[in-house]
């Protein structure tokens, strides 16, 4: 009777073993809208670079060279330490690793990747800019990022970039009367630079804020140049419509095929991560709780009318563009309930390197994330857009292994990738 039993359960666990084998090997079979599901998030399907009216220079190789030695130089900072760079490492893929990025002090939001913003119609998490020249100059002034100002910043383009500057933009005014222009002015919160800046003319105040704004346009050209590269998913799916099994095999495994099937299925979280930036640029409240120590963050609510009232915006003068051209900006949703701690989706391209996630850094882990999204709280804010998913602990699992596969690193000569 023993031995029959243990025979039995032989033979139960052999089946197991068996199925268990048949699964792994066979292919899994996709669906027509699933394969265009997949097509959409393939690298292959990112369109060319869009051009960026608002800036003349965006495509320019002298103005991206300049944008490069600027992105890594500490001389544009009040304390000689902090650049552009400080906060998006190349090493850390444009990003810093924090929760809370830290300049010359700490800021309440985490940095973001620059990887492929140029895609994007709106720069940061709470879409305050709506260019990335726009989005450079904002850190520059900011007094716990580099908390230097736009008179500080001209004395250093003339000190040091003159002929780089000259040979892109044209002949630099001359700041060398100091009754003109002080050392030290700009519209900041420091009480002496705003002094100063307010008892320039208003001429001069345009001639300083030109040159601002052009280091802006040159760091945007060479930040248009970093871009996400093609990763184990994208081999994949070319391998999908190409028919070709045994590259699909050797290119993701059982276990990140089955999340990739979560992912674009009953997970949903192509609702937000659509498009092959793995990002609609979109703006939700997805019920992130708020860091301790912070005020509640409204997001998109008070980003949007930012960038409405921004001086370098799309219709502002600094902008190279034709009112035509701004039509993101002049249609742009003002207003409702869906704006309240809305905030952009960050690509998930490299997303396995770019912990911790969210804002402000509020979860350390992906599987913080995903076991946030399968039991959604209530949203400080008192709404959101998320339905708990009734994952399991092996789906979860699933979905995990499977952002693993979207890391691909930068698309950029490695020149690019450091100091000058």
């Amino acid at each position: 009777m023993i031995k029959r039993k243990s025979i039995l359960i032989f033979g139960a666990v052999l089946l197991a073993i068996v199925i268990s084998l048949w699964m792994i090997f066979q292919p899994t079979k996709w669906t027509d809208d699933e394969i265009i599901t997949l097509r959409n998030l393939w690298i292959g399907s990112i369109p060319a670079l869009p051009p960026d009216p608002s800036n003349v220079y965006a495509d320019d190789p002298q103005a991206a060279l300049l944008g490069q030695k600027l992105f890594f130089d500490t001389r544009f900072s009040s304390n000689n330490e902090v650049s552009c760079a400080t906060c998006h490492k190349p090493e850390l893929m444009f990003t810093d690793g924090l929760p809370l990025s830290i300049g010359v002090g700490t800021t309440d939001r985490k940095s973001m990747t620059i990887i492929g913003t140029a895609y994007s119609p709106w720069q940061f998490w709470d879409g305050r800019k709506d260019s990335q020249w726009a989005q450079a100059l904002a850190p520059l002034e900011s007094v716990v990022e580099h908390g230097g100002t736009r008179m500080q910043y001209a004395h250093l383009i003339t000190n040091h970039y003159q002929e780089d500057y000259e040979t892109i933009f044209g002949p630099l005014p001359d700041f060398s009367d100091p009754a003109r222009f002080p050392a030290i002015a700009g519209p900041v919160d420091d009480p002496e630079a705003l002094a100063a800046w307010e008892g320039m003319t208003a001429t001069d105040r345009d001639l300083v804020t030109q040159v601002f704004v052009n280091m802006g346009k040159a760091i945007a050209a060479y930040e248009r140049l970093i871009l996400p590269a093609p990763s184990r998913f994208d081999r994949f799916v070319e391998a999908l419509l190409n028919h070709d099994e045994q590259t699909m095999k050797s290119a993701m495994t059982s276990e990140e095929v089955a999340g990739l099937k979560l992912f674009i299925g009953r997970a949903d979280c192509i609702q937000c991560h659509n498009g092959p930036l793995f990002t609609n640029n979109d703006f939700h409240n997805t019920g992130v709780p708020t860091r301790s120590g912070l005020p509640l963050d409204s997001g998109r609510a008070a980003g949007v009318i930012k960038v409405l009232n921004d001086e370098f915006n799309c219709l502002s003068q600094w902008s190279d563009a034709e009112e035509q051209d701004c039509s993101e900006l002049r249609f742009v949703v003002s207003e409702g309930e869906q704006l309240e701690a809305a905030f952009k989706p960050s690509t998930l391209r490299n997303i396995a390197e770019t912990a911790p996630y969210m804002h402000a850094g509020q979860f350390a882990t992906l599987e913080e994330v995903l076991r946030h999204y399968n039991h959604p709280p209530l949203s400080p804010a008192g709404h959101n857009e998320l339905e708990p998913l009734g994952l399991t602990n092996r789906e979860i699992g699933q979905i995990i292994a499977f952002l693993h596969t979207l890391s691909g690193g930068v698309n950029a000569p490695p020149e690019l990738l450091r100091a000058p």
